[in-house]
């Protein structure tokens, strides 16, 4: 295993002998570089794998977000058709009450 082959790397510490934040991701990079250079075919995967769902999701967003303003158009035109229409309507009322009035 991966594991077994491994030499342990001392991590460098600083001049006090503590262990700093930068050192232990610098640790990580360098393990994580060594595994992707060791399993390139596994690493070429997660990228594909991933990389696809990531592009889908991107496209569905976007497709969202353009269905969404589509409607928010649709939705205005048809609040002014209504204002129009009852607007129509209201003045339509008055004229028929000024008639009934004479």
């Amino acid at each position: 295993m991966a594991g077994e082959n491994e030499e342990a790397q001392p991590v460098p510490a600083t001049p006090t002998g503590t262990i700093t934040w930068m050192s232990k991701i610098e640790e990580q990079f360098y393990k994580t570089k060594e595994h992707a250079e060791t399993y390139p075919y596994m690493w070429g995967s997660y990228i594909l794998v991933y990389g696809g769902l990531g592009a889908y999701l991107t496209w569905r967003w976007t497709k969202l977000r353009r269905t969404e303003s589509r409607v928010r158009v649709l939705q205005e035109r048809l609040k002014k058709l209504v204002e129009a229409d009852e607007a129509k309507k209201k003045l339509n009322g008055e004229k028929l009450d000024k008639i009934n009035e004479q």
